[in-house]
């Protein structure tokens, strides 16, 4: 049997936070119409379902979507 060789030190996993609409309407200073609003016309990223009602968005999608608006 042959044994592979390590490929090195594995890639730090890069967790993501899950933020709630009212940061998200802080960071982005939108309000829950407009940006429910994007989303539909798909210029806002789409949140997660987190069960029921709930839903929250990527820290990362929300941070390029600031960082695109700023180039």
């Amino acid at each position: 049997m042959v044994e592979a060789e390590p490929l090195g030190p594995p890639e730090p996993r890069r967790v993501t936070r899950l933020i709630r609409l009212k940061e998200v309407q802080h960071r982005v200073g939108l309000g829950r119409s407009t940006i429910y609003r994007w989303m539909a016309e798909g210029k806002f990223p789409k949140p997660v379902q987190l069960g029921g009602y709930a839903v929250a968005w990527a820290e990362d999608d929300i941070q390029v979507w600031i960082s695109c608006r700023l180039a």
